[in-house]
């Protein structure tokens, strides 16, 4: 039996789309072996210089508008949470120490994103933890472990050496692939190894800028 391509998929639970594309990966989890990884959004937002979506209030609107549809397209379980942005540290680092088991996983977007608990208030923490048969004092002895959080920074300077600049982000030997909507082009990657390579690709990654506005 041919062993599966392994990919690398990077999410932050602060971000919406990660978890609309996280209930659609069964597709792509039977054409690879995916390694999730968290990191914190915030860390690309600072090593970039640009701002989150929900730092702008126009695009926070269309964003939360726009999700919201999308979860109906889906057909998936989708709540706006009281609040956002949030502070996910805990709920990254939680992610670590349970060794980015699926399941977790799953039970921390859906704290999120279905259920409204937020992990930087403290009874959103507390379902959290409790969704993940942990007491609080649990949650916050493996959050508060130095290898964890160490863990959640390597995979952050991983994810920037990568090129990455935002999430949810498949790499796949080195080809970076972002959003929700990258979803139909990954599967289509991994049908073809081909797919970004040709007259046309070497010229897109030659591309060059005719203009640049001042700064």
């Amino acid at each position: 039996m041919t062993a599966l391509p392994k990919v690398d998929w990077y999410f932050d639970v602060i971000s919406p789309y990660a978890y609309l594309q996280w209930t659609q990966l069964h597709p792509v989890s039977q054409r690879a072996e995916i390694t999730p990884i968290p990191v914190l959004f915030a860390g690309f937002l600072d090593a970039w210089g640009t701002k989150g979506p929900a730092e702008m209030p126009p695009k926070k609107l269309f964003v939360f508008r726009h999700v919201r549809w999308m979860a109906g397209q889906l057909g998936v379980p989708y709540n706006t949470p009281p609040q956002h942005p949030f502070n996910p540290l805990k709920a990254l680092r939680l992610a670590i120490a349970l060794k980015a088991d699926p399941q977790a996983i799953h039970k921390l977007f859906t704290a999120v994103w279905v259920d409204g608990h937020l992990p930087d208030n403290p009874e959103g923490w507390a379902a959290m933890a409790a969704a993940q048969g942990l007491s609080v004092d649990e949650a916050d002895a493996l959050t508060a472990d130095p290898a964890v959080k160490r863990t959640l920074l390597d995979n952050g300077q991983r994810a920037l050496d990568a090129g990455l600049w935002g999430v949810p982000s498949f790499v796949i030997d080195g080809d970076i692939f972002w959003g929700l909507d990258a979803t139909n082009m990954v599967l289509d990657r991994l049908t073809d190894p081909a797919l970004l390579t040709g007259a046309q690709d070497d010229r897109i990654r030659a591309l060059s800028a005719s203009a640049e506005r001042p700064r």
